[in-house]
Parts: C-alpha cells; structure tokens; sequence
C-alpha cells in the first residue's frame, strides 16, 4: 500500500509530462500582442529576479509599469534590477526580500510596502520550488505546500485590501497566479496535507499546483460576489527550461538536456501567459480562468470541486492564522 501511494503520484507526473510535450512539440507558442502602457501601475512579481518571473518583470517594466520584485536572494534581485535597469525602460523596477517559505517574512514584506502608501494593480504569484527532497518550512510545513501555496496564500490575502483600493469599476486589480499542467495528477488529502503518512516530492509538488488553481476559483468566487474590482486568473506556462529542474535525479537530468532543446519553452516563452493575463486588454474585468498558451483552458475535475475549494480555504485560514473570512488585518 505505501510503495502504491509513493509510486502512482510519480506515473501520474511523468504522464502529465509527456501529454505536455506531445502538445509542445506540434503547438507553437503563444505569440504577444502589443499591449497598452502601463504607466502609473505598480505589479509585485514573486521570484521575478530569474526564470520565467525575470521575464515578466521585463516585459511589465517595459510596458511603464512600477514592478517590485519579490523574492528571497537579494544578490540575485540586485542583478536582475540593475539588468533591467540597463535597458532604459520607462517603468521603473525594484528589489524587496520575501521568503515565502516563512509566514514571518510574508507578514513583513506585506508591512514594508503598504508602509510605503504604493497602490497594487497586479499580483503574479510566481515563485516555486520543484520536486525537492522532504524539507520543512520555518513553520514546519511540507516544503512544496508551504512555499508554492501557503506563502502565496497569505501574500495574496494580506494584500488584498491594497488590490481592492487600487482597482477600479473600468480597470480592475489583478491576480495571476502560476500553476503547472502537474495538477492534473495532484490529489489534495485535506487529512494529510503535509504528506506525512507517504512523502512523495512528485505528489508533493502536483498538490501544491492544484491547490493554487483551488484557491484561485474560491478566491474570484469571493471577489465576484462582493462586486471586489479584482480579478485572479491560473496560468500554465508549458514546461519550461528553468532551474525547477535541478532537483531531478541524475538519469532524469541527463535524458531532459536533449528533450529540453527540442521540446521546452524557453522562460520568455513561458512568461508570455502570465504577462497576458497581467496587461492584456481581453482579460479585462475577467477572472476564475485557467489559461494555457495565451487561451482559456479546463483544468481538472477536481479543481471545480466547490467543496473541496471552500474546505482548503478554511483549512488554510487555520494554518497561515487567518480568520476564517480570509481577511488579513489592516
């Protein structure tokens, strides 16, 4: 019974994987449109300082707006500006550190910028970890549930009072939330959501994927019905030749060099879902959407489970030390 539930979220994984890559290798990706300016709008970018988030710190800031890069390498974060920097963009681009792996250094990070009277038109929760050996967070959660959703969980919630603010009827805050086509084989055990029974990096990181697109329905869900000018979207960014990757075992990294050459998205290419959902005019006002290259798509059954979103939440709540109505304090 253990080897069954170690074994069947790895297949589930790898399976997803290929389904993907089949799709890569006959779909171009998703081409850019032109985009309005931004000026005047301020974006906070979870691990924007490389990867997939570095580009779409770059193409925001290029667009005119204020992006602040969050994340937990400030050598790493100083680079990335100063190379942004470099490029004379009319935006303007800034550092500031967050560990999300710490519920601690979310509460402050959230406390420096509201400190500084900024408003906050886009969200993009994009930073993550991978398939990492079994770790705990700071507070003691699994690695991959604690970083990938509880940190981004209580970002969002604690921000949520700035969004609202800074969003209006005709042009709406925005939520972008990056998730993985590995939530198709996730499983959420409401009983056992820090894998305690059976630790599995594979099942790990495939449940902190399908919690993100959970919480991003319950949430539009909530801001829909409070008539909130703030919307959230999922993104899917294809699988991508990013560092996520390390974690694989050395057969895995070896046979992913010449499948990633052919196959993977490039990191500009797996940023151009979230800078859509981020700037487009099309997505205007419109939330609760899964997106995959630049278009609407159905993620899996279970993330529809009206149910199982609402129990999350209020299970969440609990953990990151929320009331239950979600609500940060002021």
């Amino acid at each position: 019974m253990w080897l069954l539930a170690f074994i069947l979220p790895i297949i589930r994984l790898y399976l997803v994987g290929i389904k993907v890559l089949l799709y890569q290798l006959f779909n171009k990706s998703f081409p850019l449109p032109v985009f309005p300016k931004q000026n005047g709008r301020v974006a906070i970018v979870t691990g924007g300082a490389k990867g997939m988030g570095y580009e779409t710190t770059r193409h925001l800031t290029s667009l005119g707006m204020h992006v602040v890069i969050a994340g937990n390498c400030e050598e790493e974060g100083v680079a990335a500006v100063k190379k942004i920097e470099a490029e004379k963009h009319k935006g303007k681009v800034e550092f500031q550190y967050i560990d999300l792996a710490s519920l601690k250094s979310v509460r402050q990070f959230v406390h420096n910028f509201k400190d500084r009277g900024l408003p906050l038109h886009v969200l993009v929760n994009n930073a993550g970890v991978m398939l990492v050996p079994e770790r705990k967070t700071e507070d003691g959660f699994e690695l991959h549930f604690g970083l990938n959703f509880l940190g981004h969980f209580l970002l969002t919630n604690l921000l949520l009072d700035t969004l609202k603010k800074s969003g209006t009827a005709d042009s709406c805050a925005r939520i972008v939330t990056v998730c993985s086509a590995t939530h198709y084989g996730g499983v959420i055990n409401l009983d056992d959501l820090q894998g305690r029974l059976c630790y599995c990096s594979h099942g790990a990181y495939s449940q902190s994927k399908l919690a993100l697109v959970l919480f991003t329905y319950y949430l539009q869900q909530r801001l829909t019905s409070g008539g909130l000018p703030v919307t959230a979207n999922a993104v899917d960014p294809g699988m991508v030749n990013t560092d996520l990757y390390q974690n694989l075992c050395s057969p895995a990294q070896l046979a992913k060099q010449p499948v990633a050459w052919l196959l993977f998205r490039t990191p500009a290419q797996g940023a151009s879902t979230s800078i859509y959902a981020a700037a487009s005019l099309e997505m205007e006002g419109v939330g609760g959407c899964y997106l995959y290259n630049g278009r609407r798509a159905q993620s899996s059954d279970a993330s529809y489970d009206e149910d199982l979103q609402a129990k999350l939440w209020k299970q969440s709540c609990a953990l990151v030390g929320l009331p239950d109505e979600g609500r940060g304090p002021e």
